[in-house]
């Protein structure tokens, strides 16, 4: 098991910036999968970015050259900056990591870009 603990969201104007932060409760090099995805009010949840096992990130065409996603493996924390926000960015953002064959979900953190 493997519980994920998100901070970072918040209110900001377009064009603003954000870090989320995602820690993990044991270590990412035991993980398969690890990173962000975001549910917008009336859509389905889509893929931001993530670390897969062959160690480079994906990207959403939406979020590419705006966001970044890192990682601090003696943190055991996941990171999104997410830059040139645009007011379709506005979502609850979510950390998922797969520990096969289980998906974890973290709780959610509200990220609303105002225009």
């Amino acid at each position: 098991q493997v519980q994920l603990v998100e901070s970072g969201g918040g209110l900001v104007q377009a064009g603003g910036s954000l870090r989320l932060s995602c820690a993990a409760s044991r270590s990412i090099f035991s993980i398969n999968a690890m990173g962000w995805y975001r549910q917008a009010p009336g859509k389905q949840r889509e893929l931001v970015s993530i670390f897969t096992s062959g160690g480079r990130p994906t990207y959403a065409d939406s979020v590419k050259g705006r966001f970044t996603i890192s990682r601090d493996i003696a943190k055991n924390t996941v990171y999104l900056q997410m830059n040139s926000l645009k007011p379709e960015d506005t979502a609850v953002y979510y950390c998922n990591a797969l520990l096969a064959p289980y998906n974890y979900w973290g709780q959610g953190t509200q990220v609303t870009v105002s225009s």
